[in-house]
């Protein structure tokens, strides 16, 4: 099982997850919430990153030209949609990323429909989350009475303390924004006891 800590803003998160050595760590770049980054300061945060940890760059209903621009930047080796993009979008942005880069498509899960509706989407991976993202609030994990698929990562109001409930459902990935923070902002203890808690899985 894999581990994303997504909305890393500063320097010192980039040192934190070099410690803990999750799989994946997000940039966001949609516009207007509170854990957005410019490309210049995702591409300090990259340099910096381990080359064992992929960034994923993630958007929200952003300007497909601006998304392809950042995708070819090097910043990231997938690409989240956080938003309402749909088939189209995808295909259209297949066509300007680098060929093979990985996809994952973001869901708001509040009845059994979403997931349904989510599995049948063609990107490389799927979300499954809360509302639009970084609330802090988890759905309904009675919905994935059904399972995960294989290409499923796992988001929404997930914390230390119940991350475990969260590995028994066996998603590809678990996904951690603001339960590996702390007023705000990155935690290290918390990033490590994140990750750690995923690796004692194996």
């Amino acid at each position: 099982m894999k581990i994303k800590l997504c909305g890393l803003t500063r320097l010192e998160d980039v040192e934190y997850a070099n410690e803990a050595m999750p799989d994946y760590v997000g940039f966001i770049f949609a516009k207007d919430r509170k854990r957005t980054v410019t490309k210049e300061q995702a591409l300090k945060m990259k340099r910096l990153l381990s080359p064992n940890i992929k960034s994923v760059a993630v958007f929200l209903d952003n300007d497909l030209a601006e998304t392809a621009e950042i995708a070819n930047s090097g910043i990231a080796e997938l690409i989240q949609l956080h938003g309402g993009e749909d088939i189209s979008y995808l295909e259209k942005l297949r066509r300007m990323i680098p060929q093979g880069m990985p996809i994952i498509k973001s869901f708001s899960i509040s009845r059994r429909e979403d997931i349904e509706k989510a599995f049948s989407f063609p990107s490389e991976y799927l979300l499954l989350d809360n509302g639009s993202g970084g609330s802090g609030k988890a759905f309904s994990w009675e919905l994935l009475s059904g399972g995960l698929s294989e290409r499923t990562f796992l988001a929404g109001g997930i914390t230390v303390d119940n991350i475990a409930d969260a590995v028994k459902l066996s998603p590809y990935c678990i996904d951690v924004s603001s339960g590996a923070e702390t007023n705000g902002a990155k935690d290290r203890e918390k990033m490590l006891a994140l990750v750690k808690a995923v690796r004692q899985v194996h």
